[in-house]
């Protein structure tokens, strides 16, 4: 073998030592650390976005304090520290250490999975692209749209599909793009463009931020999947799967119709329990053991956040600006027709 080749060899097995080894215990720094550092939007109603008080919450963000819930246990919710950043710049900040989950809206890709270097730990949102119109813009399909001036956000799949589409339907756009999401919405509204793109859910929730919401409808087509769910760096294990079991046990307790928050209190009490609640709520077995975690971690983490469906109509569901009825939706359980599906914990 060449001396160069040698040199190939031996600085490839440093780098990934070094890496592994800078990841290899995410669980145990944080637990250190005493808190939870978390990757979100630079703000989504109903997703990842400060209330009037300045605390973040939406679907999104509830993830994040269900993941520290399940390590901290009472309180644990509270132990996140929040990193607001851009389209741009999550996956690079985020295999750089500067946070530990990223749950920001993100769609799961092959691309993304394979080639970045990262690891999508479910989905806790089944989203697709649309467009958003000004209702004097006179048009009711986006396949009305040739010629148009969209709005869209940089360094995401919302780019890369609104070409495609454009591209299959043989149509032209100008491409009006920023960094920001509100840099787009605020282009928007003020005309800088005729079209705004994004997944649907984020329309539905950009419309909120407009100054005349009223004036304003989202097309009905739907041009994209967008399986949108938390990151973590890839090989950053036992780390992943505490994730990745914590959003599924929010996913099972809705599956099983049983309320979260004080609710889990009185169901810990109750011998006539099924053997899988009983499991899940660390009563009989240790499946915590198998994660580095407490046998009570879901039980925490219900506790402090509740089910998938109590998270999903306190941030987006039909009462909440947004209105996004969950009924006969891909975000409806499987026993109801939806895709949302957990595997088993035991």
């Amino acid at each position: 073998m060449k001396l160069s080749n040698v040199l190939r060899l031996f600085t490839s097995i440093l780098i990934l030592s070094f890496g592994t080894s800078a990841i290899a215990d995410t669980l145990s720094d944080t637990q250190a650390r005493g808190h939870v550092r978390c990757g979100v939007s630079q703000g989504l109603p109903g997703f990842s976005n400060p209330d009037a008080d300045g605390n973040w919450v939406g679907i999104d963000v509830d993830v994040c304090r269900a993941v520290a819930a399940a390590i901290f246990g009472k309180g644990g919710d509270e132990k996140v520290e929040y990193f607001p950043v851009s389209a741009k710049e999550r996956f690079t900040k985020l295999t750089a250490g500067e946070y530990d989950i990223l749950s920001r809206n993100t769609t799961w890709t092959l691309s993304r999975d394979a080639k970045i270097g990262l690891t999508f730990n479910g989905v806790n949102f089944y989203d697709g692209q649309g467009f958003m119109v000004p209702k004097a813009l006179g048009v009711t399909s986006a396949l009305e749209l040739d010629g148009a001036s969209v709005c869209v956000n940089t360094g995401t799949t919302t780019e890369l599909n609104l070409a495609d589409y454009f591209r299959a339907n043989g149509m032209s756009y100008e491409p009006v793009v920023f960094e920001k999401a509100d840099e787009v919405i605020a282009a928007y509204d003020s005309g800088r463009c005729d079209v705004h793109t994004t997944d649907k859910s984020g329309l539905a929730a950009q419309r909120t931020k407009l100054a005349q919401p009223d004036e304003h409808m989202v097309l009905g087509e739907t041009i994209s999947k967008e399986p949108l769910g938390p990151v973590t760096r890839e090989g950053d294990e036992p780390w992943s799967d505490i994730v990745f079991w914590v959003l599924n046990a929010l996913i099972t307790w809705d599956e099983l119709g049983l309320a979260g928050g004080d609710a889990v209190k009185s169901i810990v009490g109750d011998t006539s329990s099924t053997p899988e609640v009983k499991r899940i709520l660390g009563v009989e077995g240790d499946t915590g053991g198998h994660l580095g975690l407490e046998k009570d971690w879901a039980y925490w983490a219900l506790f402090e956040v509740g089910n998938y469906g109590e998270m999903y109509e306190r941030h987006v569901g039909a009462n909440t600006p947004l209105a996004l009825a969950r009924a006969g939706s891909p975000n409806a359980g499987w026993k109801d027709g939806g895709l949302l599906y957990a595997p088993p914990i035991r």
